[in-house]
């Protein structure tokens, strides 16, 4: 069964502007910067743009093709992690963060860069907006890149896999243009729409041993602040 293209607008732009705006707090002159993914982390590679245009002096690491052509577009300098493979900051959007720090991302299809990028980052900086904050995990459904090679039998192993956890829940292949979506690194994407997700370390352990998964949606021990774009101003949370 598939779907379409997961990532629809939901939140409120202004907050995530906000969000965006407060995080480049964080950045100082000749850091080397691991640039998200989405729309939040959009704003923020625009906002970053206007400060290189004044002068700040940084180098980007992309999380994605869609982020490399608008950091190009906004004149600011790219490298790869073969370039810099120590970065000093990421600051990259979520699709859910508890207050535990754990996070849901892949809405937008980048989640194997995006880990690779954050886990090779000293600190990690989540802007979000307020309704992406959460008591518990789930509610967006979680994103798990797999290869195409045998996806019926990484389907089966997935749900086995949360069915022991107590997850149950729907599988859905993300669809874009009536076609199977394609990560940047030439991977499908299956959406687990498993509800509440009261151990997400278990699940991860449980997604990472299955050999078709590539990577999974669940960043745990990875981000130190979040910065959440409310109404009027924005709230500054540390782990």
């Amino acid at each position: 069964m598939a779907r379409p293209m997961s990532g629809k607008a939901v939140g409120n732009d202004a907050e995530r502007v906000r969000a965006a705006g407060a995080a480049l707090d964080e950045v100082r002159s000749g850091m080397k910067l691991g640039l998200g993914s989405g729309r939040t982390a959009h704003h923020f590679v625009r906002l970053l743009g206007a400060r290189v245009r004044d002068g700040l002096s940084i180098v980007g690491v992309p999380t994605s093709e869609t982020t490399a052509q608008l950091a190009k577009a906004e004149g600011i300098p790219l490298a790869t992690l073969d370039d810099h493979p120590a970065l000093d900051l990421t600051v990259d959007g979520a699709d859910e963060i508890d207050r535990a720090f754990r996070l849901i991302k892949g809405g937008g299809g980048a989640l194997l860069r995006e880990k690779i990028v954050a886990s090779a980052s000293a600190r990690m900086v989540v802007i979000v907006d307020a309704g992406k904050l959460v008591d518990t995990l789930g509610a967006f459904p979680l994103p798990i890149e797999v290869t195409p090679f045998g996806l019926g039998a990484t389907r089966l192993a997935i749900e086995t896999a949360a069915g022991r956890l107590g997850l149950t829940g729907e599988l859905v292949l993300r669809i874009r243009d009536d076609q199977p979506f394609l990560t940047d690194g030439g991977h499908h994407i299956l959406d687990a729409s498993f509800g509440r997700i009261p151990d997400p370390e278990a699940l991860s352990t449980a997604l990472s041993a299955i050999p078709g998964v590539m990577e999974h949606g669940l960043f745990l021990n990875m981000a130190s602040v979040a910065i959440v774009g409310r109404e009027d101003d924005v709230e500054r949370l540390t782990r």
